[in-house]
C-alpha cells in the first residue's frame, strides 16, 4: 500500500488564481493561522473565531506530538488522528500496555480490536476483489477512527456483480456504506475567478507553483486536467493569454492508480511564481511549506468556482472509483464542499500546501454524509515524483493592491434588486474581479464592471461600495458610495407549502423543494412546520437549505432507543442574509436500518 512520506527538503509554494504573477517585494511573514483560515474553519464548523483559533492551535499541537512519538509507540499503532472534541492526538492500539505507553507521551489512547497489519491485510483483500472496478462501488480504504475497512457504494448503480462483491467483503468484516450519490472528477465552464484553460477545454484551477531542479517555472494541478501531451495552457484572460504548456513530452501527467497530478510548464514572458494563495476577499495566505494531513485535521482549499472552502479530513489513503475503469489510489477525503471547475486547486493545512483538488459531488451542503465528500491528491507525492520545489514566501509575493473602482453608479432598480456599474480599476499585475458590498456586507462578486444585487426589500434605501481584487488576494480601497432605493413591492402572503408525500427509506435522503418568488430578504427568524410519520424519530436528521445552498440544521439524529414520530412539529430558524426568492429545500436523512416513514407536508414562513 502506498504511503506518502514528507521530504525534509520540500519547500512550499503558493497558488492563487492562476497562482503566478509578476514578482513584487517580499510579503510580511504570515501569522501561524491566517485570518482566512480562521474564518473558513469557523464557517465550516459553526464556531466563533476564538473557538476556531483554539481548534487550530490544538491541531498544531497534535501534529507536533505525532512527529515526536517514540518508535515503540509507532510500531504498535493501528492509526492516529486529531480529535477536535478533546483537542488531542489520539492513537489506536490493541493492548492496555500499549495504551499506557501512549498516554505517557501526552496523547490519548484508544484500545481497538484490529492491528495495523490486520487492517492492511483486509484493505489489500478488498482492493483485490475490486480489481478494475465494481458497478456502484466508488470508495474503499481504512477508517482509522472506526478501526475498520470501509466500502462506499452508490446504490443507484448496483448490479448483480455489486451484490456478489458485497457478499464477499462482508465475509471480511468490512463496513459498507450505501449512498445515492458518488463523486466525480470535476471540470466546468464557469469562467470566474482564477481559472486556467487546457487548450480549448473546460477550465480547471491552479494548484501550486513550483520550480524544477534547473530552476524552470511550473505549476501543479490535477492530472485529469493535463492528460493531453504538449497542450497549450492559457491564463485568466482566456486563450489570448498563453501561460505555457501542460504535460510536456507526455511524461508529466498521472490520472490512475498512482494518483491524480499534473504539471504545467510556465514558459511565456511576464509570468513569475507567487507564494500567495487566493482566499477570495480575505488577506492572502503566504505558504510556508508542505505537509501531509491526518484524519481529523481542518483543511481549506482554493478553487475558481467554490472559492475558499474548509472542512475536516475524514479518511486518508482511501481509493476512489470514478467509473469507466478510472480508479485513483490513496486519496484524502474531506467534508469540505467543492464545485465543477475547482479541479487542480490547492488544499492547505494551515499555511502549508497539502493537496491538489481531485473531485467531489459538485454541491455545497453542510454536514455531508460519506457520499458527499471532496477528495484531494496529497501534494508531497507530486513534488517527489518530479523532483520539484514548492515556491515559498520571500521575494515573489504580490502585495500591491489595485486602484479603487471609479465612477460607481446605479443603472436600474426593481422592487428587490439594484443594478450597478463602475469604471475598471488598474493593477500592477491585473485585476481579477470585484466585490460589491451592501453596507458592510459582501453582496456579490463579479469578474466584470457591472453587477446586480438581488434579494433586497421593496421601497428601501441602500448604500453600495465596490472593491477591486487581484490574483494575490490584494483588495483595493472601497469606491465612493452609491445610494439607491428599491421600487415599492406588492407584499402578500409569505408562507409557502409543499404537500407532496415523500417516502423516507433506510440510509437515504429526501429533498422536498418549495419555489419562492417573494421579494426581499427572508425574515431574521424563519418558521418551518412539518408533518412526518416515521417509526424511529431518533434515526432522522432534518436540514433546511436556502436558495444559496446554506444549510440550517433543524433536528439532529441520535438516541439509544426508537420512538415513533406521528404528527406536526414546528421549528424556528435564526437565518442570516438568506434571500426569500429561489428554491428552498427540506432535506430529511434516515441514518438507521429497519425504518419506514413518510414526509407528509411542510411549510416555510419567510
Amino acid at each position: 500500500m502506498r504511503r506518502i512520506v514528507s521530504a525534509a527538503s520540500v519547500a512550499a509554494l503558493a497558488a492563487l488564481g492562476l497562482g503566478i504573477q509578476p514578482a513584487q517585494a517580499a510579503p510580511p511573514a504570515p501569522p501561524s493561522h491566517p485570518q482566512a483560515e480562521v474564518d473558513g474553519v469557523a464557517a465550516a464548523f459553526g464556531l466563533s473565531a476564538d473557538q476556531a483559533r483554539g481548534r487550530l492551535a490544538a491541531q498544531d499541537g497534535a501534529h507536533r506530538l505525532a512527529s515526536a512519538l517514540p518508535a515503540a509507540v509507532r510500531q504498535q499503532s493501528a492509526g492516529q488522528w486529531f480529535d477536535a472534541a478533546t483537542g488531542k492526538l489520539t492513537v489506536a492500539v490493541t493492548t492496555q500496555a500499549a495504551a499506557d505507553q501512549v498516554r505517557a507521551t501526552g496523547a490519548a489512547a484508544q484500545v481497538v480490536a484490529r492491528s495495523q497489519a490486520e487492517l492492511d491485510r483486509t484493505d489489500a483483500a478488498v482492493r483485490a476483489l475490486v480489481g478494475k472496478g465494481v458497478p456502484g462501488v466508488y470508495g474503499w480504504g481504512v477508517d482509522v477512527r472506526g478501526n475498520e475497512v470501509g466500502v462506499s457504494v452508490d446504490r443507484t448503480k448496483k448490479t448483480a456483480a455489486t451484490d456478489s462483491f458485497l457478499y464477499s467483503v462482508r465475509e471480511l468484516g468490512v463496513r459498507i456504506t450505501e449512498t445515492t450519490t458518488s463523486p466525480k472528477q470535476q471540470s466546468g465552464t464557469i469562467q470566474t475567478g482564477n481559472p486556467w484553460w487546457p487548450g480549448s477545454e473546460s477550465n480547471c484551477s491552479v494548484g501550486f507553483p513550483v520550480t524544477d531542479s534547473g530552476g524552470a517555472k511550473h505549476f501543479l494541478t490535477a492530472g485529469h486536467c493535463t492528460n493531453d501531451r504538449d497542450q497549450a495552457a492559457y491564463g485568466a484572460s482566456g486563450q489570448q493569454n498563453k501561460v505555457g504548456t501542460s504535460n510536456v513530452g507526455g511524461t508529466h501527467s498521472v490520472n490512475g492508480q498512482e494518483g491524480d497530478m499534473g504539471l504545467v510548464a510556465v514558459t511565456e514572458a511576464g509570468w513569475n511564481l507567487s507564494a500567495s494563495v487566493n482566499t477570495w476577499g480575505q488577506p492572502a495566505v503566504t505558504l510556508s511549506g508542505a505537509a501531509e494531513a491526518m484524519v481529523g485535521d481542518s483543511v481549506c482549499h482554493s478553487g475558481n468556482t467554490s472559492h475558499w472552502q474548509c472542512g475536516e479530513v475524514k479518511y486518508t489513503h482511501k481509493s476512489a472509483d470514478y467509473g469507466n475503469g478510472l480508479i485513483i489510489g490513496d486519496l484524502t477525503w474531506t467534508t469540505a464542499c467543492s464545485l465543477g471547475g475547482d479541479s487542480g486547486g490547492g488544499w492547505l493545512l494551515g499555511t502549508k500546501a497539502t493537496g491538489l483538488h481531485d473531485g467531489g459531488p459538485s454541491q455545497c451542503v453542510q454536514n455531508p454524509s460519506d457520499g458527499d465528500m471532496s477528495l484531494f491528491q496529497p501534494v508531497i507525492e507530486a513534488l517527489n515524483k518530479w523532483q520539484l520545489t514548492l515556491v515559498t514566501g520571500g521575494g515573489t509575493g504580490d502585495t500591491t493592491a489595485p486602484s479603487a473602482p471609479a465612477n460607481p453608479r446605479s443603472t436600474g432598480t426593481t422592487s428587490n434588486s439594484v443594478s450597478l456599474a463602475w469604471d475598471a480599476s488598474t493593477d500592477n499585475t491585473g485585476v481579477t474581479g470585484y466585490d460589491v458590498y451592501n453596507g458592510a456586507t459582501l453582496a456579490t462578486s463579479v469578474a466584470g464592471t457591472s453587477a446586480t444585487v438581488s434579494g433586497l426589500t421593496p421601497d428601501t434605501a441602500y448604500s453600495f461600495t465596490v472593491k477591486a481584487k487581484d490574483a494575490a488576494g490584494n483588495a483595493s480601497a472601497a469606491s465612493a458610495a452609491v445610494s439607491a432605493r428599491t421600487q415599492p413591492g406588492s407584499g402578500g402572503n409569505r408562507t409557502l407549502t409543499n404537500d407532496t408525500d415523500y417516502a423516507i427509506r433506510d440510509y437515504q435522503q429526501v429533498f422536498s423543494p418549495i419555489g419562492s418568488t417573494l421579494t426581499g430578504s427572508a425574515a431574521a427568524s424563519i418558521g418551518v412546520s412539518l408533518t412526518i410519520r416515521h417509526t424511529c424519530a431518533e434515526d432522522l436528521g432534518i436540514t433546511l437549505l436556502d436558495p444559496k445552498g446554506k444549510a440550517y440544521a433543524l433536528k439532529y439524529s441520535g438516541g439509544s432507543t426508537c420512538t415513533p414520530w406521528s404528527g406536526p412539529r414546528t421549528f424556528t430558524v435564526p437565518a442570516s442574509a438568506s434571500p426569500a426568492a429561489g428554491k428552498w429545500q427540506l432535506r430529511v436523512t434516515d441514518y438507521g436500518p429497519g425504518d419506514t416513514g413518510t414526509l407528509d407536508t411542510w411549510s416555510i414562513t419567510l
